[in-house]
């Protein structure tokens, strides 16, 4: 049931009588004129999270045409971060989202219409794995902030309502006074401690699978120039064969095969869906040379990348 937009904006104004909120979280709103309405009322706010939901679980559109023109028209520009999922990027900006490259491209298109900040969630085009990425405005003369999270455990993402909390938490750090990607970094946290995460294998305790899913956070910021198990190993503040008890336990494989496997995933994506060369595709995975990119992939697939682009 939609409720009358006055109502809404009832409602705000009366919090807005008491007290002056540090920050707003928006979810979803179906009704044009009640999103313009709550614009209206919460511009100023120093902090804005918003979270729109366009697809349910099911796969039917919550947001009309004219919904989704008056959000991105009206809340979009003033988000301080804007959380989406990948589907629901795709439908504004007119575009699949299947790499990593295409989930930053989104955001930062995503910045160019107004959000301050833009975290993508559910990138799940990497089989096993669920992805998210954190961009910001520019901090230095070489580019704003990007960060990307990755996880394991995408039915635990993916449960009902995740999002709502996983926004809720990021507006209360902020309003807290963090800054937003401690804010967000914290939120993570959160969330991750919740039983809704914890493997479904109950031999296996948290500080593994906790582990296991920074290695992944760390593996998607960092695999285009470290391919070394040394280097995250190093990042987690853990020693190499630690490192490989953890990958182990939780997913039967040694670290240099998590990382191989996230580069041939990569490597295929990039293969089907952009018109690189092997070369381009090759300096941009962190190759040496085309020759090793060559022989790493037959080596692991049985065929060489051509090959497999001409399947």
């Amino acid at each position: 049931h939609e409720l009358p937009s006055e109502l809404v904006a009832g409602q705000i104004r009366a919090i807005y009588e008491e007290v002056r909120p540090n920050a707003v979280k928006v979810g979803m709103i179906c009704d044009p004129d009640t999103i313009r309405i709550v614009r209206d009322e919460i511009v100023g706010c120093p902090h804005i999270v918003c979270s729109p939901v366009i697809l349910a679980a099911n796969g039917g559109c919550l947001m009309s045409n004219d919904a989704i023109h008056a959000f991105c028209h009206d809340l979009l520009p003033i988000c301080s971060l804007l959380m989406l999922k990948c589907i629901d990027a795709e439908i504004i900006l007119g575009r699949r989202i299947t790499t990593d490259e295409d989930m930053l491209q989104a955001a930062q298109e995503l910045q160019e219409r107004g959000a301050q900040w833009v975290l993508l969630r559910g990138g799940t085009y990497l089989e096993g794995h669920i992805n998210a990425l954190l961009v910001g405005p520019s901090v230095d003369t070489q580019g704003g902030y990007q960060q990307f999270f990755s996880s394991v455990n995408i039915e635990g993402w993916q449960r009902h309502g995740v999002g709502g909390t996983l926004s809720t938490a990021i507006a209360t750090r902020l309003s807290l006074g963090d800054d937003l990607p401690s804010a967000v970094s914290h939120a993570h946290d959160y969330l991750r401690n919740q039983v809704v995460f914890t493997s479904t294998d109950s031999s296996v305790s948290l500080r593994p699978n906790d582990l296991y899913n920074r290695f992944l956070s760390l593996l998607a910021a960092h695999y285009r120039e470290a391919h070394d198990v040394a280097f995250y190993a190093e990042q987690l503040s853990i020693s190499t064969r630690y490192l490989s008890q953890i990958t182990n336990t939780v997913s039967g494989q040694s670290p240099k095969q998590v990382i191989d496997n996230y580069l041939l995933k990569e490597t295929d994506q990039l293969l089907m869906s952009t018109s690189l060369t092997i070369q381009e595709i090759s300096h941009t995975l962190g190759f040496s040379s085309q020759m090793v990119f060559a022989k790493f992939y037959k080596t692991k697939r049985g065929y060489s990348p051509t090959d497999y682009r001409k399947k």
